[in-house]
């Protein structure tokens, strides 16, 4: 599948792999930086939920972008857009118990609501 993204108004990014989306890579990114943070959380339950979340997100806009067809495609990315609200609630749910910090806190949050942004915008794409 070739999908053509705009990132801005005036440059197109040619789409050939799911590695190319911009939204993929952020989510990618904070996958990441989750883990580590979680690497020495006791609280099992909490790390667990929060990892399996944060790593639905760029999981679901893979396979979305592998099944070949828009709508399936749009389907996923709907999925991986709940999973950064899921996300995102439990990025709040963490600081508060003290199990991420006041900084991270923000830049997590940040990070999942813009991703869910671009998200909205490429299924946006996908229905015209």
């Amino acid at each position: 599948m070739q999908v053509t993204s705009s990132s801005s108004s005036s440059s197109k990014v040619q789409i050939t792999k799911f590695e190319d989306i911009l939204s993929w890579q952020k989510a990618f990114k904070l996958s990441e930086d989750v883990y580590r943070e979680m690497k020495s959380c006791k609280d099992y339950g909490f790390r667990d939920q929060i990892q399996r979340s944060v790593v639905s997100i760029m999981n679901n806009i893979a396979e979305g972008y592998e099944r070949q067809s828009n709508k399936d495609f749009a389907h996923f990315l709907y999925i991986a857009k709940g999973s950064c609200g899921e996300t995102r609630s439990m990025v709040l749910l963490g600081a508060k118990l003290g199990y991420i910090s006041a900084e991270n806190q923000n830049k997590y949050y940040n990070e999942l609501t813009e991703t869910a942004k671009l998200l909205s915008g490429l299924i946006k794409k996908l229905s015209l």
